[in-house]
């Protein structure tokens, strides 16, 4: 396997292209929007990490409509904003492209690095990295700069064309918590997963995530990548206070994929935006029986009924909230990591080893106990615990990087002797 800076739930292999990294945004708690790039960005929200989306029987006819300025605005599918964009349609100059990059490659991992190379070479497609560059396969292609929702859609559509067994794939980033720990900002990614015939799975992205920042990874669907391209443009209407397009763009996203609950959420958001108390609390209902873990729309519920005065059922959910929150290791390992901060070694210690007894495989958490360990001056302990995370750490730069403390370690205690 080779050497990368990412963890997965089973072996892969990784081609990066090292452009730029999409950034988290912090929105008001009151609304939870994608401005840009990624898929969404949620406040205080945590999803499955490896979960599928689950099926969802849909119909548009029962879309509340939305009331807004003293106008009814109901969903029509013959709007022209709302046309099939052939999101990964291939055009002949693209066909062409591919066919003079792999002609030569005997088998499908050749494809794959010749098509890579191409993309990423200056002097071919040279693709670069730009946040606002939404769009289909086309565009980017057509564009030469893409994000990283817009290049999933590209190099799938491209991989394809040329024989190679390509599919969408979504990356949870890591929770990011605020210092007072009761709101979090997500990230989540899009990338690329190709599946050689060998069972050889490679990971293809913009730009790679670091392995201390990934929580899950799972494949999705082509309907579920066509669902957040209109997600996506969807928050760009909001974010230019055009809230009919975007509950447009929301429905019909919901259209290909009701089974993402952040575009539940994001439906409610924009109800809630027109007044809507009551199908904004629908749509938040929709999004928990999609995912029952979906913090954000656990938070937007407490937002609604805080604007309602339904204290009752604004204390249940900020309950429920924090019930979510203290079972989730990422938060604990977020207070170690602030109290190493903080150099209270003490309090690091334990909130490390709370969080390996949730996620007892996961060798980052493992090895920043060690190193907590290892500043209360049990050496032994954290030699034994650094150890064990480089078992289980998936890549060889994490491997390294964990020896390499180890070594320290072993030739401060032989010094001291």
């Amino acid at each position: 396997m080779n050497s990368v800076n990412i963890s997965f739930p089973r072996a892969k292999t990784l081609l990066s292209f090292p452009l730029l990294r999409e950034g988290v945004t912090r929105l008001n708690v009151q609304l939870t929007a994608l401005v840009r790039a990624v898929i969404t960005v949620t406040i205080a929200s945590i999803l499955g990490a490896c979960a599928s989306a689950p099926d969802w029987a849909f119909d548009v006819r029962d879309v509340p409509p939305l009331k807004l300025d003293g106008r009814i605005y109901s969903y029509d599918p013959n709007n022209p904003d709302l046309h099939d964009p052939q999101i990964l349609m291939v055009t002949q100059e693209m066909r062409d492209f591919v066919e003079l990059y792999t002609e030569g490659a005997n088998n499908s991992h050749n494809k794959l690095m010749a098509l890579h190379r191409a993309i990423k070479g200056q002097g071919v497609l040279g693709m670069q990295y730009d946040p606002f560059a939404d769009g289909t396969a086309r565009d980017a292609f057509e564009r030469g700069t893409a994000n990283c929702l817009s290049y999933a859609h590209m190099f799938t559509a491209l991989a394809r064309e040329a024989g190679l067994n390509a599919q969408y794939q979504w990356m949870e980033v890591r929770p990011e918590w605020h210092r007072m720990g009761d709101r979090v900002a997500v990230r989540l990614h899009v990338n690329v997963q190709v599946k050689m015939r060998d069972t050889t799975e490679y990971m293809v992205d913009i730009d790679p995530l670091s392995r201390s920042e990934v929580a899950g990874a799972r494949l999705m669907s082509d309907e579920e990548g066509f669902a957040l391209y209109y997600n996506n443009l969807a928050m760009n209407a909001l974010a230019v206070d055009r809230p009919v397009q975007a509950w447009q763009q929301l429905v019909r996203g919901l259209e290909e994929a009701p089974g993402l609950s952040q575009l539940w959420v994001n439906l409610g958001a924009i109800y809630r935006y027109a007044g809507q108390y009551a199908e904004a609390e629908q749509a938040y209902f929709h999004a928990l029986e999609v995912d029952n873990s979906d913090r954000s729309a656990m938070n937007n519920l407490v937002v609604l009924y805080e604007l309602q005065g339904r204290n009752n059922e604004q204390s249940y959910w900020e309950d429920r909230l924090e019930r979510y929150r203290n079972l989730n290791p990422y938060y604990h390992a977020s207070l170690g990591d602030l109290a190493m901060e903080e150099e209270d070694w003490d309090a690091a210690y334990a909130h490390y080893k709370r969080a390996t007894r949730m996620q007892p495989d996961d060798g980052l958490l493992i090895y920043s106990q060690g190193l907590a360990a290892h500043e209360l001056g049990n050496d032994d302990e954290a030699e034994r615990l650094i150890a064990r995370a480089i078992e289980r750490a998936a890549f060889q730069v994490e491997k390294q990087r964990y020896r390499v403390q180890l070594r320290m370690i072993k030739e401060q205690q032989a010094a001291a002797l």
